[in-house]
């Protein structure tokens, strides 16, 4: 259905105990026809036995065309939990679940026991659970609900009511306290000493109880959020660990409620210690007491986040309900947020009733914990692939696979391929579709006004934004030498958390939660929308706040701006090492981005910018710097960028409000521009960042079972008219040709195709991929396939609907108009290149294929590839392969140097 809607979100959530099943979109006919589908899809699948051998797990020769290549577990949803599981903080989490809460499973999988299913468990499971008497049907948005009910009735009405299972699962009951320790994966971007993760967990109230569970969630979010809190200054800035474990914070989705506190990159003599800390903290703040200007900052959180409509609130109202609805909640509790808040005030009394320091003495205080500690195993990986092995050994002896069922096996996976290739062309008739036609061929133009004041460019949008006031703000760089540009991220992370000479960041913070909805400094980059070799650079300065509160949103911009104090070398190594023990984390979950970000760089300026500020180059810098533990070098680079960081002199803004608050915030805005200086960043005569432009193959070891990858190729601008045919080339790539052969047939968890029409850039990728051979293969051969395939107007139909599914996506109102200011892109600009995208034909598909794709894979200095993963016999230097090593406890793996010094940095 992804190329036959113009949704503008579709998925399914798999939760612990029930599975959501989301979809939205602003068109009518769309949401019926995806209505029926996902009604369908969910109530009678056919789930066949091929399906379950390919999306579940099955046994078979690596390679399909020869039955003697070893045998191997395949099937998608295993490669997916492989992946998963490869994140220590993952099976940390999952872990802690399996011990705390038995009662449940993971809900992903764990391919240790993916093999016990067969197809059968499956459909029992099926017919016991996805039946309209366990079923939750929620509708938002301005279609009537008479309409909705109607068609819902007509699938329903065929099925009779069943006695379901409607127990409400619950943790284990804590009588006495209890401690676990159990073995995890080995981090190779953290020290070897620093390898330990611990915390202390709770159980807590009945969260039907609606008033209770938002007091605990208050309860939660003073003792853990910000770097001003009890546990981060207690734990984190103690140095008994680098940062929070993944399951620090209230879990309220069970009947019973879950409240933990711990930290990762903990080294083994403080475990111990963690468990004291935490216990003395809770009994500190409870004899101190909460401080009211903290929780009048949580509430204005809250205030803001009803009036600020996202363009996903639909989404946000299911969420809320799903989960307590199940467990035998009122829905519409969950939506009574004023009666909630109101309710909350009484209690509290400003401090004064002794409310919350009670939340801690009922729940936390001298009452039973469970502690949960994993140790690090060099030799998990190893073990895990052992264990495997022996798994697969034990399935084969369990099926007495003699010669003839060895050639079964064969047989069956090459009738798996061959069903596989058949649902390319299954016809599709039986699906519902909207159509090209039903899209309009103009844009929405929004009323944007211009200004300069002072020297600075100012853009209005002027709307009804319930009372709040949005601001944003570029300062742009002008080629910035590459030591500084190298330390951005960290600057913009820095100016949040070190406090200035006459203001904690605590007290800081408190502020930014009273006065605004947050305020945020980024580093920026964007591609020229003209010429790929052009693009600029700087940073983005962002927050919104109510109308009346505007002076102190730029105040508070201000003074970390200007005021930050970076000679605090202690708190500076608390904040990397922090950042640092999440990196592993992010490359697990989005290896597929980071291979992308590295690809490009080789092949554009805004690419190489992007890398350098946020990719790979990022990672490898935070790791050797968390490593070394040496910060005199960033310190020095943090104060020079913060000379020039917020001047004037390349300042523009962006300001979206009502009509009515508009000449306050000119007022507001004048007074904040004339308080910023008037400083040139430097500019670089020297070579910056370069890329070993030798070899455009690129591979990073790292601990996990499977691999990420993309292979860019350079294309053209924004503007170019080939650029809305590779747009279209991209979808019907990925639709009818990639995700069959990598996600289906190579059992790849995902796998496709992009074109970054703003930064010039066409792409494959693969996502937990276990074959990257097989990938690649695929990928060489993708032009060819576009040539040779006869596109019919049905698919091209799809290919522009996928397109136009994100082009005419809801914006929230804060969004309006940001194309505009950020690229240069202009109303005219977007008109045309939306009637190039309606206008495609299949001729052009095939002619930016032969072009940009069988030729650009032909040219060595315009494609570039990376890969994350398993390094497998297939990377060697002999075929151009050059191999990067991250590990900080590599004893001997050559380490590449960043010579920051130098201003120029290799890899």
């Amino acid at each position: 259905m992804l190329n036959r809607s113009l949704s503008n979100f579709m998925n399914a959530f798999t939760s612990s105990d029930h599975t959501t099943y989301p979809f939205a979109t602003t068109n009518r006919v769309d949401f019926q026809n995806l209505m029926d589908v996902y009604l369908d899809a969910t109530l009678n699948p056919l789930l066949k036995t091929t399906d379950f051998k390919q999306e579940g797990w099955r046994i078979g020769p690596e390679d399909p065309k020869n039955p003697d290549s070893p045998l191997k577990f395949k099937g998608v949803v295993y490669n997916e939990m492989k992946g998963q599981m490869s994140d220590s903080s993952y099976v940390f989490l999952i872990r802690h679940q399996d011990h705390i809460f038995p009662a449940i499973n993971n809900s992903g999988g764990d391919p240790a026991s993916i093999p016990d299913l067969t197809v059968e468990t499956l459909r029992k499971f099926h017919a016991d659970h996805y039946h309209p008497s366990n079923a939750k049907v929620i509708t938002y948005g301005d279609m009537p609900v008479e309409e909705h009910l109607k068609q819902v009735n007509e699938k329903l009405e065929a099925f009779e009511p069943v006695e379901v299972d409607q127990k409400n699962l619950e943790p284990i009951q804590l009588n006495e306290s209890v401690s676990v320790t159990v073995p995890g994966p080995f981090d190779p971007l953290v020290e070897k000493v620093e390898q330990y993760k611990t915390s202390l967990s709770w159980i807590a109230n009945d969260t039907n109880d609606v008033h209770e569970t938002f007091a605990v969630s208050i309860v939660s979010s003073l003792l853990l959020d910000g770097y001003g809190s009890p546990m981060y200054k207690g734990l984190i800035d103690e140095k008994l660990g680098a940062d929070f474990s993944p399951n620090t914070g209230y879990d309220p989705t069970a009947k019973k409620a879950i409240f933990s506190v711990g930290l990762q990159r903990v080294r083994e003599e403080n475990v111990g210690k963690v468990k004291e800390a935490i216990l003395d903290i809770l009994k500190s703040v409870k004899e101190a007491g909460f401080e009211k200007q903290k929780v009048d900052g949580i509430l204005h959180q809250l205030e803001l986040g009803l009036k600020h409509k996202s363009a996903r609130f639909g989404l946000g109202i299911i969420n809320r309900i799903n989960g307590s609805w199940f467990k035998g909640s009122d829905p519409f509790n969950a939506l009574l947020w004023d009666d909630v808040v109101t309710r909350f005030k009484e209690l509290y009394q400003d401090g004064k009733s002794g409310y919350l320091e009670g939340i801690l003495e009922k729940y936390f205080i001298d009452k039973p914990t469970f502690t949960f500690t994993m140790t690090p195993d060099p030799e998990y990986d190893v073990k895990l692939a052992a264990e495997e092995a022996r798994r697969l050994e034990s399935e084969i002896a369990k099926k007495n696979l003699g010669s003839e069922t060895v050639q079964k096996l064969a047989e069956e996976e090459l009738a798996l391929l061959k069903e596989q290739e058949a649902a390319r062309a299954q016809p599709l008739d039986a699906l519902p579709s909207v159509h090209v036609k039903d899209i309009q061929r103009t844009i929405d133009r929004k009323e944007i006004e211009h200004d300069t004041r002072n020297g600075v460019k100012i853009q209005w949008r002027k709307a009804p934004t319930n009372g709040l006031t949005y601001f944003k703000a570029i300062t742009s760089f002008k080629e910035l030498p590459e030591h500084l540009r190298l330390y951005l991220p960290l600057f913009t992370d820095a100016i949040f958390r070190l406090g200035t000479k006459g203001m904690s960041m605590p007290e800081i913070e408190d502020q930014i939660k009273l006065k605004t909805g947050g305020i945020s400094v980024s580093p920026f980059a964007s591609a020229n929308h003209t010429n790929l070799d052009l693009a600029e650079e700087g940073l983005s300065l962002s927050g919104y706040c109510l109308d009346r509160n505007v002076p102190d949103m730029y105040s508070l911009l201000q003074k970390v701006l200007l005021e930050t104090n970076f000679n605090q070398p202690t708190k500076l190594g608390t904040m990397i090492q922090g950042s640092a023990s999440g990196l592993i984390n992010n490359l697990a979950e989005s290896g597929h981005s980071y291979a992308r970000t590295f690809a490009a760089a080789h092949l554009t300026k805004a690419g190489k910018i992007a890398e350098v500020t946020g990719g790979m180059t990022q990672v490898r810098l935070l790791s050797k710097i968390a490593a070394d533990q040496n910060y005199g070098e960033a310190i020095l680079r943090l104060k020079e960028i913060a000379e020039f960081a917020a001047s004037r002199q390349s300042l523009r803004v962006a300001l979206t409000c009502s009509s009515d608050a508009a000449s306050d915030n000119e007022r507001h805005l004048a007074s904040f521009v004339a308080n910023l200086p008037k400083r040139s960043a430097p500019v670089s005569t020297l070579a910056g960042f370069e890329f070993n432009q030798e070899t455009s193959k690129t591979f990073f070891p790292l601990p996990f079972q499977v691999n990420y990858s993309s292979l860019c190729l350079k294309t053209v601008p924004y503007v170019h008219e080939d650029s809305a045919a590779l747009s279209v080339l991209s979808q019907l790539l990925t639709h009818k040709y990639l995700h069959h052969e990598i996600r289906e047939k190579g059992g790849a968890y995902g796998g496709g195709s992009f074109q970054n029409s703003l930064g010039g850039v066409f792409g494959f990728y693969s996502y937990r991929d276990p074959n990257i051979p097989n990938t690649l293969k695929v990928i060489e051969e993708a032009g060819q396939f576009a040539l040779e395939h006869k596109w019919t107007a049905e698919e091209l139909e799809g290919a522009k609907l996928s397109i136009f599914q994100g082009i005419d996506a809801p914006q929230s109102v804060n969004e309006e108009g940001m194309a505009l200011f950020t690229a240069g892109i202009t109303d005219d600009m977007r008109q045309k290149r939306r009637e190039q995208l309606l206008d495609v034909t299949t001729d052009d598909v095939r002619r930016v294929a032969q072009k940009y794709i069988v030729d650009g894979l032909k040219a060595d200095n315009n494609k570039a590839l990376a890969v994350l993963g398993e390094k497998g016999k297939w990377v060697s230097p002999e075929d151009g392969w050059q191999v990067l090593d991250l590990s900080t406890n590599a004893e001997s793996a050559p380490r590449e140097e960043f010579d920051v010094n130098a201003g120029k940095v290799e890899l």
